[in-house]
């Protein structure tokens, strides 16, 4: 008996730290940072709680019941990693209006060749790019600042850079004129955590480095970048605001679904991959458990008609990700 009181007190445990990352949305880094911690636990938490769920199923106690409801409090947060929605009938799937790409290229590490034909091959409107090295003179049509560009078919209107400081971070936006309707396309690319693979237990080859205080160096590491990452959120968001166009919102956002930048980055726009995506989000490949840190969000009148995670590509730390919208 006292084992079940236990695996009770344990599974409540969890699922109150899973009600945790709802906090996200409201409270900032800079009053409680260790909160967005449970973000990057989140696939780990909600998996120990639909097993212990089936236990308490299996074992037919009426508790169960409770968990088993608790669960669907959850459907949202899940669908921003997995997700199956059914594809929306209504959307005209013989039409494209604009085609995204956003890829951090981790400073063309595998060949710039390689990175250049893939993304020539997409034939996106619009081409987001992080980690890039722009020090040599790009052409007219590229938007060129530290770390990030963009490059589009179509005329820019007018461009700003939005984050400026000594940080690794670094965004941008334009408005883009496509075929009479202007759009602002921001570029987002949040600063890094300058994490290593030895930090987290595991060999890498890009570092001799070795960590003894694994868990300490991480935290010195995670929390002061979600304070740096509070401060860039806030200047991205006074332009998504303050837009008198719709929005289109992608890049690296170096942050998990359910942490405070994903809530308060992606706040009154949509995420294209809840909107269209199926299967898995994860964006980012090199660790060796699930990360999705690449999105891309819209305005309530750019309608998400596909989006993909093109898993098939691996001349970077991320997989590139592709969206299709239609303007209504």
């Amino acid at each position: 008996m006292k084992r079940l009181h236990i695996f009770l007190f344990l599974h409540l445990g969890i699922l109150l730290l899973l009600i945790g990352t709802f906090a996200n949305a409201w409270i900032a880094p800079t009053y409680f940072s260790k909160l967005n911690l449970l973000s990057l636990g989140f696939p780990y938490l909600i998996l120990l709680h639909l097993l212990f769920t089936l236990i308490w199923v299996i074992k037919k106690k009426k508790i169960a019941f409770v968990f088993v409801l608790s669960t669907f409090i959850f459907y949202n947060p899940i669908r921003r990693w997995i997700n199956f929605s059914p594809q929306d009938e209504s959307i005209n799937q013989s039409k494209t209006d604009i085609k995204v790409l956003t890829y951090n290229v981790k400073y063309g590490s595998s060949g710039w060749d390689n990175v250049k034909n893939y993304i020539r091959q997409q034939n996106a409107d619009i081409i987001l790019v992080q980690e890039k090295d722009t020090n040599q003179a790009l052409r007219s049509d590229l938007v060129k600042y530290p770390s990030v560009i963009l490059k589009t078919k179509h005329k820019i209107v007018r461009q700003c850079d939005l984050i400026n400081d000594r940080s690794k971070g670094n965004s941008f936006y334009a408005d883009i004129d496509i075929n009479g309707r202007i759009v602002r396309v921001i570029n987002v690319y949040l600063e890094p955590f300058r994490l290593n693979k030895n930090m987290l237990g595991m060999e890498d080859e890009n570092s001799d480095k070795k960590e003894n205080n694994k868990i300490k160096t991480i935290f010195s590491k995670l929390i002061p970048t979600f304070r740096t990452h509070e401060e860039q959120v806030r200047k991205i968001r006074k332009v998504v605001d303050n837009s008198p166009y719709p929005v289109i919102l992608a890049g690296d956002f170096n942050s998990v679904p359910n942490s405070w930048e994903y809530y308060n980055l992606g706040k009154n726009l949509d995420d294209a991959f809840v909107k269209a995506g199926n299967g898995s989000s994860t964006s980012f490949h090199d660790f060796k458990f699930p990360l999705r840190i690449d999105y891309i969000f819209s305005s309530k009148n750019i309608i998400p008609k596909s989006y993909k995670v093109d898993y098939s590509v691996k001349l970077s730390d991320h997989y590139p990700v592709i969206a299709e919208f239609l303007l209504n």
